[in-house]
C-alpha cells in the first residue's frame, strides 16, 4: 500500500518561521555589535540551511547562520595554467594580515560576550544552545573563497565565489550557500512550486524512517543532500499530486539517472562521492533510498 496523498500533503507543509526569524535576528544583532574587532571590516551575516531556503519542517529546530569576512579570500587555482598562476601571484604577492583564524576567534568572543555559556565552539560550527524562545543555532565563521577558472590580470579574471572554513582537524571546507539557495528557488519556480514542498515531504519521510527504525539516524540523509537529490530530478517529474511526484522522482533516480553524475544543488560538486566533506557517501544515499521505497511499498 502506498503512502496516502493526505499524509504526503501534510508532510509538505512548511514549519513555523516565527521563532527562527527571531532567533536569527538575535544572532545577527550579536554578530554585528559595534565592539567586535571586525566591526570596521567588510563582512556579512546571512541564513543558510532549511530556514534560509524555506524547506523547514515542524520537526526542525536548528537555525543555521553564516558570517562571512569579505576583506580577504582563499582560493582554488588548480584549473589555471602555469602562466595564469604566475600572473595571480604577481597580482597578490602578500598574505592577508587578518584572516580566517583571527576572524573566527573574534566571532566566538563576540558571541560569548553576548550569549555567555550557551556558546560552544564545535568541529565546524559555533553552536549556540537554545534559551527561552531562542532556538538552537549553528554559526559558521567563514571567509570568501574563489574557485578560479581564468586569471590573466586583475581586469581579466574569472572565478566562482563561495565561502570556506576549517574543521577542528585543520581541513578546509569550501561551499557555495548562495548558489545553493538561488538554484533551489529557480527549481521551485520551474516546477510550478512543487519542488520545495516535495523536499519537505522527503524530510518528513526521513523522520518517519528513523521513528520506525528503518534508518538509524537522520544524519544518514542530511537535508542538504535531500535538496540536492530532488534538484537533479527533471522538472517534468513534478506535478499532478504529491504521490505522483514522489513515484516519478524516485523511479527516475533509481532507474534512469546516472548517480555518478548527479550534482549538489550549488552545481559545484557531485552529489554522491565517498570521503569528501561536500558529498553524500554512496552507502548512505543507498540506505535512504532503499528505506524510502520500502516505507512506500509497505505503508
Amino acid at each position: 500500500m502506498a503512502i496516502p496523498e493526505a499524509q504526503l500533503e501534510t508532510w509538505s507543509h512548511q514549519g513555523s518561521i516565527t521563532q527562527s526569524s527571531s532567533t536569527y535576528n538575535t544572532i545577527k544583532d550579536a554578530l554585528q555589535g559595534a565592539g567586535a574587532r571586525y566591526a570596521t571590516k567588510s563582512f556579512e551575516a546571512f541564513l543558510q540551511g532549511s530556514y534560509g531556503n524555506d524547506t523547514n519542517i515542524y520537526a526542525e529546530s536548528d537555525v543555521d547562520v553564516v558570517i562571512k569576512l569579505n576583506d580577504c579570500f582563499e582560493s582554488d587555482r588548480d584549473q589555471l595554467s602555469d602562466a595564469e598562476k604566475t600572473a595571480w601571484k604577481q597580482a597578490y604577492p602578500n598574505d592577508a594580515t587578518y584572516g580566517y583564524t583571527s576572524f573566527k576567534n573574534d566571532v566566538v568572543s563576540v558571541l560569548v560576550k553576548k550569549l555567555g555559556a550557551d556558546v560552544k565552539p564545535g568541529d565546524k560550527a559555533i553552536m549556540i544552545e537554545p534559551s527561552g524562545s531562542r532556538r538552537k543555532s549553528d554559526v559558521i565563521a567563514a571567509i570568501t573563497f574563489r574557485r578560479y577558472y581564468k586569471f590573466n590580470s586583475l581586469s581579466d579574471q574569472g572565478y566562482t565565489e563561495g565561502i570556506c572554513f576549517y574543521n577542528a582537524a585543520g581541513e578546509r571546507i569550501a561551499n557555495y550557500p548562495k548558489q545553493h539557495s538561488q538554484n533551489l528557488t529557480a527549481k521551485h519556480q520551474q516546477t510550478n512550486s512543487w519542488f520545495k514542498p516535495m523536499v519537505r515531504v522527503l524530510k518528513n519521510l526521513r523522520t518517519r524512517l528513523v521513528e520506525k527504525k528503518m534508518l538509524e539516524r537522520s544524519a544518514i540523509a542530511p537535508s542538504y543532500y535531500l535538496e540536492g537529490l530532488l534538484y537533479n530530478v527533471p522538472n517534468t517529474k513534478f506535478g499532478i499530486s504529491f504521490a505522483s511526484s514522489f513515484v516519478n522522482a524516485i523511479n527516475w533516480i533509481q532507474n534512469d539517472a546516472d548517480k555518478t553524475k548527479l550534482v549538489c544543488a550549488n552545481e559545484q560538486y557531485y552529489l554522491m562521492r565517498d570521503n569528501l566533506h561536500t558529498c553524500w557517501p554512496k552507502a548512505n544515499s543507498d540506505l535512504f533510498l532503499s528505506a524510502a521505497i520500502s516505507l512506500w511499498n509497505n505503508w
